[in-house]
């Protein structure tokens, strides 16, 4: 688990564990995107919109499954990732 709440991860932080996902998935609210980053990677300031809050620091919670990063909480997401 990435502490994201406490650590004040900022943009190179988030860049940098974008890098090493295969899979990242944003959930703001109940609004889930899903960024497949081998097929079809977004761009550097689509990513960085959709993984930081309002104050340039990653979304808490923010978790690392394997190569899936989960980035903000939804329960389904997080139920269907973490099983």
């Amino acid at each position: 688990m990435v502490d994201a709440g406490k650590a004040k991860l900022g943009k190179s932080d988030a860049l940098k564990l974008a890098k090493e996902a295969s899979k990242i998935i944003v959930a703001k609210g109940k609004k889930v995107v899903e960024f497949n980053m081998k097929k079809n990677p977004p761009s550097e300031p689509e990513l960085l919109k959709a993984m930081l809050g309002p104050t340039g620091n990653l979304r808490a919670p923010t978790i690392r499954k394997g190569k899936t990063l989960l980035v903000g909480f939804n329960d389904e997401e997080y139920a269907r990732a973490l099983g």
